[in-house]
């Protein structure tokens, strides 16, 4: 999908999944000229004017007119977000951008009752979307939701952004399956790092030095991975590829496998996948 060009972009938050995804448009051949950035903080907005040569400032509303925007990416804490939709009521309102939220947890609802807040008129077109860390180097793993008031040609434009920083990139069908998107990929990178660290501290116990250890676990994780999208195949397919009958990997497996290996991973995405459900809620409310 091609990312048109021509579209105003405007960050609200500088942080550092902001700045992934500016350096991914930028490195893309976006023009910086049509990125603007909100960040209250002046060393990073000094920073990121350095770097990428876009337009910054202190003032969220001033980043939406400044073009205006066609979308606005919410790149804050989703503990701030009530205060900050608020605040961008009048701006959203006058300028009907389409409102990207990569923020855990926040309802579409509770996020058009903000932007809805100070300024009543059009329901705000809202995108949620669940990047993750990997996109810091441009290996993210992405999925995002629309609302029905979003237009294809809005989607197209979320979507080469989102893409600009991932790898892989999907829209799911119901908001809630949100929650299982961070419950996998949004809270997943952590798990194979979990991984790696225990497979690392394994081999060390084993005899390797630590560098060796560390070094063959992760390339181990990257390349298991990437062969795992460039053949698109099946991973108990790629598995049984790897497994030789009584041989080394069958012996590891076998022990995996009678430790439940499989329930405990399907534990770890439940839970993360529940947590999410519970902060949408919590977050969610006024009071």
């Amino acid at each position: 999908m091609t990312l048109d060009v021509s579209k105003r972009i405007a960050f609200i938050g500088g942080g550092n999944m902001a700045s992934a995804i500016i350096g991914g448009l930028i490195a893309a051949g976006y023009p910086a000229s049509n990125v603007s950035v909100s960040e209250p903080y002046e060393e990073l907005r000094k920073k990121l004017s350095a770097t990428y040569g876009v337009f910054t400032t202190s003032n969220n509303s001033e980043a939406i007119a400044h073009g205006p925007a066609d979308i606005v990416i919410l790149a804050v804490k989703p503990q701030v977000m009530r205060g900050v939709a608020e605040g961008i009521s009048e701006a959203v309102k006058t300028h009907s951008p389409v409102v990207l939220s990569i923020a855990a947890g926040i309802l579409a609802k509770d996020l058009e009752r903000w932007l809805m807040a100070h300024s009543a008129g059009k329901v705000p077109s809202i995108i949620r979307s669940m990047p993750n860390t990997p996109a810091l180097v441009s290996q993210g793993a992405t999925a995002a939701w629309a609302s029905e008031t979003v237009s294809q040609s809005q989607k197209d434009l979320a979507f080469g952004i989102l893409a600009a920083v991932s790898k892989k990139t999907y829209f799911v069908e119901r908001e809630e399956l949100l929650d299982v998107v961070t419950g996998l990929s949004g809270s997943g990178p952590a798990y194979f790092f979990l991984l790696i660290e225990c497979i690392e501290q394994a081999a060390i116990k084993l005899g390797l030095p630590a560098d060796v250890a560390r070094g063959l676990a992760a390339q181990t994780c990257l390349g298991a991975g990437t062969m795992a999208v460039a053949t698109g195949e099946d991973p108990a397919d790629l598995r049984r590829k790897v497994t030789s009958p009584n041989g080394t990997t069958q012996a590891g497996i076998e022990s995996a496998e009678a430790a439940g290996v499989r329930q405990l991973w399907e534990n770890v995405v439940i839970a993360a996948t529940k947590r999410s459900e519970e902060l949408g809620a919590i977050l969610g409310k006024d009071n």
